[in-house]
């Protein structure tokens, strides 16, 4: 039969990042993109580098018969690319009793291992996450736990969680005593940050909290996955602790590197540091600046301000001057804050061009480079102010962070939840702070090392802050199940793992603000706020993935294989667990609304309003199809087996799809799974 008679297989894999880059690279050198024929004698297409070199044009020349190059090498580097090539066939399943408000949240908590997790996220959410805060281990000489091995990630993950039987597969953990204590780190932290990276939207930023150990290298290693010109910020930030002891040098600060997806694209953080004071500048309603400026670049020349030129005072004289700047040839008279005579100034100018046409314009506001609406005025000095309008969001950012408090402030935030946490949690007002710099009220927030959830809670407290407008921002929070230690405050209080101190934190979080917001009349008409959370866990697929056996075997070898996966699906596997993985699959999120309907007698789940139709049935029927047909108007999938045999009715079923898709306006896909 035919294979364009039948439906297309589903994917059971994660976004191949190498075939993504290639299209990429496509869409910006169509013309190196040329048909070649393989060993097999199959066209194939492949990439001319010849043509890119001459493409690149004397850029590549640089790097010709050189082998010397600026770059950052370590031993493990080539099979971190390997590790980001290598498909991921996990799935994450839903966790209802863990969850709040499983059907209508859009916040996620995502317990597994982060490597794994960033992959099957690929999908669904590539370019579309405008934040990711991440906290990872500095590389102190304390332990940390990654899988050594990249072919074995998904195994190691399931036997370290208890998932599986152990077989002898471990996370392995880095103390300072060994040979390969900086490249073992480099080896966890580069794959992570390059699959972050995709996730990002043009005008996203990631922020990662560092210390000494390894702010170089960290700083290296994200020159090269975010591009050296994309770095925003090296923030350093002022610990709150107890400085007092001694020592001799007391460290009292972190660093937090910022790197954003496109320089370009990010907008001036519309935020004002904290320590900033009462009386700045920086608070009044204009901005004024002397438009005086001599150098090299700004040369003296001459400007005619003509009669009616405005100043700031009433009345005043201006008497001819050579000794400060602007010089005044003639003298200037003002009655009414007006010039009454034309006079000559000479200086050199910041603004001569923007002062010019002020002037041609009738003194009437003009534009700066910036959009600001601009106006010029004498001072009683004589000097001439460029006087702006301030906008009602400011930036001032400075990159030396201070009074966001420390590590015992996080502590105590977590306390007053009645919580504990024994690692060094990050303060919610450091991470509030970073959130605000994102413009916009509708965008996602990542932490794949969450800790004790401090990001999670950060996104609950600047959605819920009276004067933010960032209402439906939400959060994807990703925590490895790591075991608290027996001698934990944790351990002690009953907490088996990390990832559940996190997920207690976030529904206590959640709680005590729905408590503060009960009765607040200010609150009226802004809606209800989603506090709450959809708990997935990393797990084995679903689906049972055909793995060609080693060596050769004989027929009733084959025989054997064939039919265990016969029925390719794991019958423990519940509906919704098999609906999660194909929504991730089929690069859906795991927070879009699902719909039940009763299509034909069968359960059939829509998803986007009909955008996407599932059927998980055992049966398909002609009738089914039909209805279907006339209802979706984007992708159908449906389980293999639920034809039962029946060729002709998936052959059937192909036709009716294409003949749809002829006579509408969009391509309807048809996929078995």
């Amino acid at each position: 039969m035919s294979e364009n008679t039948m439906p297309d297989k589903m994917s059971g894999e994660t976004l191949d990042i190498s075939e993504q880059r290639k299209q990429e690279l496509k869409q910006l050198f169509p013309g190196v993109f040329t048909e070649t024929t393989d060993a097999k004698g199959e066209i194939v297409e492949t990439i001319d580098f010849e043509k890119l070199k001459a493409e690149l044009g004397s850029f590549s020349d640089v790097y010709e018969g050189r082998r010397e190059r600026y770059g950052m090498e370590w031993p493990g580097k080539r099979d971190c690319m390997k590790l980001i090539q290598e498909p991921s066939r996990a799935t994450l399943k839903p966790c209802r009793e863990e969850s709040v408000d499983f059907d209508n949240t859009e916040n996620l908590f995502i317990e597994g291992d982060n490597l794994e997790v960033l992959k099957l996220l690929q999908k669904s959410y590539y370019g579309k996450v405008k934040m990711i805060y991440i906290d990872p281990p500095y590389n102190t000489g304390k332990e940390f736990i990654y899988p050594d091995n990249y072919k074995e990630s998904l195994e190691t993950y399931m036997a370290y969680s208890g998932l599986v039987d152990d077989d002898g597969k471990k996370f392995t953990t880095n103390t300072a005593s060994e040979g390969r204590f900086h490249t073992k780190w480099l080896n966890m932290m580069f794959p992570r940050l390059y699959l972050a990276r995709n996730l990002l939207r043009e005008d996203g930023v990631i922020f990662i909290s560092i210390d000494d150990n390894e702010v170089e290298n960290l700083r290296r290693m994200c020159d090269e996955i975010f591009g050296e010109e994309n770095l925003l910020a090296c923030f350093s930030w002022r610990t709150d602790g107890n400085f007092d002891n001694q020592a001799k040098i007391k460290n009292c600060h972190e660093y937090i590197l910022c790197y954003t997806r496109n320089e370009a694209f990010f907008p001036h953080p519309p935020v004002i540091d904290p320590n900033t004071s009462e009386d700045s500048k920086i608070f009044k309603s204009e901005i004024r600046n002397t438009v005086v400026k001599n150098g090299p670049k700004n040369p003296v020349s001459d400007i005619v301000l003509p009669i009616g030129f405005p100043a700031i005072f009433s009345e005043g004289v201006v008497e001819p001057r050579d000794d400060s700047w602007p010089h005044y040839l003639t003298v200037a008279n003002f009655k009414d804050g007006k010039l009454t005579s034309p006079v000559i100034v000479r200086s050199g100018w910041s603004s001569k061009v923007l002062l010019e046409a002020f002037i041609v314009n009738k003194f009437q506001p003009v534009l700066d480079s910036k959009g600001q609406s601009t106006c010029f005025e004498v001072i009683a000095s004589g000097a001439i102010e460029a006087v702006k309008e301030r906008s009602d969001t400011q930036s001032h950012v400075i990159s030396s962070l201070a009074g966001f408090g420390g590590s015992q402030k996080a502590a105590s935030e977590i306390e007053s939840l009645g919580l504990v946490f024994d690692d060094y949690p990050k303060p919610t007002s450091l991470i509030d702070y970073f959130v605000k710099m994102n413009e916009g009220d509708d965008f996602v927030v990542v932490d794949f090392f969450a800790g004790s959830g401090t990001t999670s809670h950060s996104v609950f407290n600047v959605k819920s802050d009276n004067n933010s407008e960032k209402q439906k921002i939400k959060f994807i929070s990703v925590q490895l199940p790591e075991p608290c230690q027996e001698t934990t405050k944790a351990f002690q209080a009953g907490f088996e793992t990390i990832a559940d101190v996190c997920k207690e934190r976030i529904r206590r979080a959640g709680q005590k603000i729905r408590q503060e917001r009960e009765g607040q009349l200010d609150l009226e008409g802004r809606g209800e706020l989603d506090l709450g959370f959809k708990v997935l866990k990393l797990d084995q697929s679903n689906f049972k993935q055909w793995q060609t056996p080693s060596g050769e075997l004989d027929a009733d070898q084959i025989g054997k294989t064939l039919d265990a996966f016969a029925n390719h699906i794991d019958p423990d596997a519940t509906q919704e667990e098999i609906l999660y993985e194909l929504l991730l699959k089929a690069g859906y999120l795991p927070t879009d609304k699902i719909e039940t309907l009763d299509l034909a007698g069968k359960q059939v789940f829509s998803i986007r309003d009909g955008e996407l139709l599932i059927c998980l049935e055992e049966e398909i029927t002609a009738e089914l199809i039909d209805e279907v047909v006339e209802l979706v108007f984007g992708q159908f999938i449906c389980l293999d087996k639920s034809f039962q045999g029946n060729n002709q009715l998936k052959v059937n079923a192909v036709q009716t799809f294409k003949s749809r898709s002829q006579n509408s306006e969009t391509e309807m896909v048809f996929k078995v799974v």
